[in-house]
């Protein structure tokens, strides 16, 4: 009959008991799950999904939502200053029994147990700095004192301790001694808390590659570093400053400036046990040798600032990250150019023409003297064979003596023209700067030589052979005449 009775049993009920046991496997591994995505102390942000009479309901982002005391979230007119669809940043106070409590933080106003209990699960508890103390702060919780190190008020250092004074934050309970009557609090360890939340949501979402805008947190000789989010820096090596030449990261930046910066790499540093972020603040800008000849023409005039002087010439920006060369050849027309320091400076603002564009290699032709003109350009009218002109002494040398007709042309005193002069020895005595008259004997415009005699030569005869013709009025030229006024003051002499 058993057998029978039993046949008639539903499965269903025959089944009851193992149902009720998977049924608590199942709650418990429902708790379990929530207990691992929440725990006591986590910070949660989340929407109000509901208001009660009593309580406010937060959508926790599990299968579970969470309350927390709508009298915690009444301002001080006593009114609730929030509504379905704002976010709360609320701490997770109780997970158990498929409950999540949840609070702004433990009052400090309620009892020594609840003070216990934050200490206990590390859940943040509201404190006002009262005054300063020595090497901390006195901070009250509700009627309750405790003690705050300096050095565990921030993450940097502090400064101006007073101006923490009067402000109320968040700590964490870090000795909980002698029944309560010795509290010591941190809210460093809250805030590196954050912070490595922080870094670690940050990492997991950078890719090489991507561009972010940091602040610069220091300089050093070799770069400077940009806090990229709190807690997490970036290097930006010197070369990477700039397409320009950056000779100091203080040339171009300062601590506190807003940066955007490109991600070059991100690898293991040994030292720090960290990770090292390779920044550039050049390449988030486009490369401007890519373009640079649709802003440039050869035989364009431009402004450039002087970079830096090498043996065989000068570097020239023309433009931020565009630099061309001036060939110690392509100074001056109008005097001898040794070596570049001697025309021109680092920092010094010329004008340069552009003489020839090689964007493939990243080369650039200047020019200072092309820009100031040829000097020797309608010389061969200027001076003619038997002019007399007045010479400035340049330099002496063993066949004769260089001086110049005006800046730019020089010309040759052959020393055996010197020997013709009526004072021979006045010409070997004077000295560069000197001013002695001459006469043009030949002008080379293809070789740009010009050779010239003195002008006081002891045979009039001599003067007369370089004097082309007589005036219209029949007497001499003007060569013929200063021979003349010479020669009166030296009968007079």
């Amino acid at each position: 009959m058993n057998e029978e009775i039993g046949e008639d049993i539903p499965e269903e009920m025959e089944n009851t008991d193992s149902a009720e046991e998977s049924f608590a496997d199942l709650f418990e591994a429902f708790d379990k799950n929530v207990s691992d995505d929440i725990r006591v102390g986590d910070k949660i942000s989340g929407e109000i999904i509901s208001v009660g009479r009593d309580a406010v309901f937060v959508d926790t982002g599990t299968r579970i939502d969470g309350v927390v005391e709508k009298a915690e979230l009444l301002n001080d007119e006593g009114e609730l200053d929030c509504k379905v669809g704002d976010v709360l940043e609320l701490y997770a106070v109780m997970v158990k029994g498929g409950e999540i409590r949840l609070s702004k933080a433990v009052a400090g106003g309620g009892g020594m147990e609840i003070l216990q209990d934050a200490y206990e699960e590390s859940i943040p508890v509201e404190g006002k700095v009262k005054s300063l103390n020595k090497g901390g702060f006195d901070v009250l919780l509700g009627n309750r004192r405790a003690f705050c190190p300096i050095s565990q008020m921030d993450i940097h250092y502090v400064e101006k301790p007073e101006d923490y004074v009067g402000q109320a934050f968040e700590f964490l309970i870090t000795d909980f001694e002698e029944s309560g009557r010795n509290i010591v609090l941190s809210r460093r360890k809250l805030l590196e808390k954050a912070v490595e939340k922080a870094r670690k949501s940050f990492f997991e979402d950078l890719v090489v590659g991507s561009e972010m805008t940091g602040r610069v947190t220091k300089l050093m000789p070799f770069g400077a570093f940009v806090e990229l989010t709190p807690g997490v820096e970036g290097m930006v090596h010197i070369s990477e400053l700039g397409w320009s030449r950056v000779e100091k990261p203080s040339d171009v930046l300062q601590v506190g400036d807003a940066v955007k910066v490109k991600v070059l790499g991100v690898a293991p540093d040994e030292k720090s046990h960290q990770m090292k972020i390779s920044l550039s603040i050049k390449q988030t800008a486009d490369d401007p040798w890519l373009s640079v000849t649709d802003r440039f023409k050869e035989g364009d005039v431009v402004e450039g600032k002087v970079s830096r002087c090498a043996p065989f010439g000068a570097f020239v920006e023309i433009e931020p990250g565009v630099e061309g060369l001036v060939h110690i050849s392509e100074m001056s027309y109008r005097k001898r150019v040794l070596k570049a320091e001697d025309v021109v400076s680092p920092g010094d603002l010329i004008q340069v023409l552009i003489k020839e564009i090689d964007s493939s290699r990243q080369r650039i032709s200047l020019s200072m003297r092309d820009v100031e003109g040829d000097p020797w350009a309608g010389i061969a009218r200027k001076y003619r064979t038997g002019q007399a002109v007045e010479a400035t002494v340049e330099k002496h040398e063993n066949f004769g003596i260089f001086v110049s007709l005006e800046p730019g042309i020089s010309a040759l005193l052959p020393k055996s023209r010197i020997r013709e002069s009526a004072s021979p020895g006045r010409i070997e005595k004077t000295r560069p700067g000197d001013t002695i008259p001459v006469v043009i004997e030949n002008v080379n415009v293809e070789e740009r030589k010009i050779s010239v005699g003195p002008g006081d030569a002891q045979d009039e005869g001599e003067w007369r052979r370089f004097v082309p013709d007589k005036d219209q009025n029949g007497g001499m030229g003007s060569l013929g005449e200063k021979l003349k006024q010479a020669l009166a003051a030296k009968e007079k002499g």
